[in-house]
């Protein structure tokens, strides 16, 4: 089994601070609000040649009446549950709390390995006041300042004592990454459940339940790629809290590492301005894309067909239309293994190289009885085509690339798609200069 370090505690302690120290990323957002960690969240981390896995948690309260407070708490159990050794953080500023003590009881109770950290220890005065922690009796206390890496050092020396040797993180496999994207409360989370056979990320009917973006590695019926839940993309000009900017670049930030993305949109409200600017940023990236219209169930059948919605889709998406669109509904788990096939369909789609020899054979003889238009006066000549290794990237080589319209570019493009499956890729058509 591999090593994994669970940080837990109560809310706005510092865990997502020690978690980015430990990781050396800003993988988690950080913010003085408490609560802003709600789902698990994991990273990777090493010391003294030692690998081990991270997982975030949010703030644990037992017995909240808040929808969310209950939900991280299911949320930290299962952390709890899945790993080696916890890291128990406390706030040395606010000293201990009814909550600390309620999170000592848990760990008490999972028998779990624990090194006990005493936050916010950012001088010798607060490192004094971290004793009281030992009335836990939970074993030594590590003063640490999160924010500044102070005393991290002794506290992963302590965590090595703890974690077997012989054991390393998880696996970081280099397998597809597939992100699901979309606007808020559109059923992202739910799928992502639904997918994975478990509670992996809290779903409510709040819109901006998510916050971070949550890798999961979904490894099922031959399949095995990561799957990538994002925060729900709202417009600028609706996005005035700091946390909601952050998790909006987080979502960026993971369509830009992705390999395809998974544009999720509600049918009861059709694609809408929001969704077409995804899905902009989604071709702009060159990224891989299906659309999945959820919540198909609640739509009346008899006044809009499937069919007529798909064209009124194409409609607006025009002129990028060669993408898949899957009808589902998450909440009655219909068709959403179908939603896995069209993914990785669509990756294969992306991944696909078109030998030089092949694509000279197919376009010269096509470009020769469809030439470009001349341009004053002269004519322009298309001599060698070729597609860049690992993208949807084709060049055409000729004499004179200045005057190559991109009209007779959308030309050779569509002739690609007819000939060769393209579907849910954004092909891109590029002049040069034969030297």
């Amino acid at each position: 089994m591999p090593n994994i370090v669970a940080i837990v505690g109560r809310p706005n302690v510092g865990k997502s601070t020690l978690f980015n120290r430990l990781t050396e990323t800003r993988q988690a957002i950080v913010d003085a609000v408490a609560g802003v960690t709600r789902d698990r969240h994991y990273g990777k981390s090493e010391w003294n040649g030692t690998e081990f896995s991270l997982i975030d948690t949010g703030g644990y309260i037992k017995g909240s009446d808040d929808i969310f407070e209950g939900e991280i708490a299911k949320q930290v159990k299962i952390a709890i549950d899945e790993s080696t050794a916890l890291l128990f953080v406390v706030d040395v500023e606010e000293g201990l709390t009814e909550y600390d003590a309620e999170v000592a009881n848990l760990i008490r109770k999972s028998g779990k390995k624990v090194v006990v950290v005493a936050n916010k220890s950012d001088n010798h005065s607060r490192a004094h006041n971290s004793a009281e922690f030992y009335r836990f009796g939970l074993g030594e206390i590590y003063p640490v300042s999160a924010a500044t890496g102070s005393g991290t050092g002794d506290m992963l020396d302590a965590l090595m004592e703890i974690l077997p040797k012989e054991e390393g993180a998880l696996d970081q496999a280099d397998i597809p990454k597939i992100a699901i994207v979309g606007r808020p409360n559109v059923g992202k989370s739910s799928l992502t459940n639904a997918l994975l056979g478990e509670e992996r990320t809290i779903v409510t009917d709040i819109a901006g339940t998510t916050r971070d973006t949550i890798n999961t590695r979904y490894n099922k019926f031959g399949y095995d790629f990561w799957l990538i839940d994002t925060a729900g993309m709202r417009k600028k000009a609706k996005v005035h809290e700091d946390l909601e900017f952050y998790s909006v670049m987080r979502t960026i930030r993971a369509i830009e590492s992705c390999d395809v993305c998974l544009l999720m949109i509600d049918a009861t409200s059709g694609i809408e301005a929001q969704d077409l600017s995804i899905l902009t940023l989604v071709e702009k990236n060159r990224k891989g894309l299906a659309i999945i219209v959820n919540k198909w169930d609640l739509v009346e059948k008899d006044t809009k067909t499937a069919k007529e919605y798909e064209d009124r889709i194409r409609e607006r998406i025009a002129p990028f239309r060669d993408i898949p669109i899957i009808f589902i509904s998450v909440l009655d788990k219909q068709r959403i293994m179908k939603a896995v096939e069209v993914v990785m369909y669509v990756y294969e789609n992306k991944t696909k190289h078109i030998p030089t020899r092949k694509l000279n054979d197919f376009l010269l003889p096509l470009i020769e009885n469809y030439p470009p238009p001349s341009m004053k006066g002269k004519d322009i000549k298309i001599k060698y085509t070729t597609q860049l290794k690992g993208e949807a990237l084709f060049i055409l080589y000729c004499n004179l690339p200045q005057y190559v319209q991109e009209n007779y570019k959308r030309f050779i493009e569509n002739k690609i798609r007819e000939e060769y499956d393209f579907s849910g890729v954004p092909l891109v058509v590029s002049v040069r200069k034969k030297v």
